[in-house]
């Protein structure tokens, strides 16, 4: 077992788009989406150990840790050893929760990536992957660390190289509720299914966008004014929305714009996870 403590990324994702296909008999939603990674994220520092548990820190107000996404892909992962295995993990939380930047499921993927290579369990990515769409639908994207096409829930990946853009991402004042999202009557889930081709080609769109902004009026006025100034939309199913450019210099001119009451980040889009590249530092 290595016993250093070692640093891991956890980084954003956009859906560059995201359709909602139907909804299937055990109550989930069939999705076809494109996710791409952008170059900002959490922060996860694990020491391994032999204590038998784990131990995160700091603790998430009103969150118990046995709710805690993190400790569960670490408990997952667990039973595949009789050894008593425990970590120490440290998270930097920089992304919002219920933001659609994928923030908890980049957490758990990051953790099943990292304990796998630090206590030397050898799972395959497969392995991993399977352990994570347990927790979340958006999970394997992150184990796999590859942009890609997403359809099913969300696990049936193919893995794609599209433009690296530049992104401004606005994070308004509110959290959205995805259950009662997905609860929404006006919530468009009859989009019908299209080849990759078709989609690559077609004005990207996401199917949540109407229903969020009809119910969070921070989103909606983030939204507005984001579209004065480049193509934007929602990613996922949460609060924040993003502007696509295809040079720094464009997105640095709108940003130096922003309203002062706008939380907003620059970022530019990855193909390939920083976790890859944290991961072959490790091996």
């Amino acid at each position: 077992m290595q016993k250093n403590n070692s640093h891991w990324s956890a980084p954003a994702k956009l859906n560059l788009f995201l359709y909602i296909n139907g909804r299937r008999p055990d109550g989930y939603h069939e999705l076809q989406t494109l996710f791409q990674f952008v170059d900002i994220g959490d922060q996860l520092a694990i020491t391994p150990n032999h204590s038998d548990s784990i131990t995160i820190t700091p603790a998430i107000p009103g969150v118990p840790l046995t709710d805690n996404i993190i400790y569960q892909a670490a408990i997952m992962l667990k039973a595949y050893s009789s050894l008593p295995l425990g970590a120490d993990i440290n998270l930097t939380k920089n992304l919002p929760m219920g933001g659609g930047l994928g923030g908890g499921s980049s957490d758990a993927a990051t953790t099943l990536v990292a304990l796998n290579q630090l206590w030397q369990l050898h799972l395959t990515e497969d392995q991993l992957a399977e352990i994570g769409v347990k927790l979340g639908a958006d999970v394997p994207v992150f184990v796999r660390g590859h942009a890609a096409f997403a359809e099913g829930i969300g696990e049936k990946l193919t893995p794609i190289e599209v433009d690296e853009n530049y992104y401004l991402i606005a994070i308004p004042d509110t959290q959205v509720n995805t259950a009662k999202l997905f609860s929404d009557p006006e919530l468009i889930r009859d989009t019908p299914k299209r080849p990759l081709n078709q989609l690559l080609r077609d004005e990207w769109k996401n199917d949540f966008e109407a229903t969020v902004k009809k119910r969070h009026p921070e989103v909606a006025k983030a939204l507005e004014w984001l579209l004065k100034c480049a193509p934007s939309r929602l990613t996922g199913s949460g609060c924040c929305v993003f502007s696509e450019f295809k040079t720094k210099s464009a997105a640095l001119a709108v940003l130096a714009k922003a309203p002062k009451d706008m939380q907003i980040y620059l970022a530019k889009g990855l193909n390939k996870s920083p976790l890859l590249d944290d991961l072959a530092r490790q091996v």
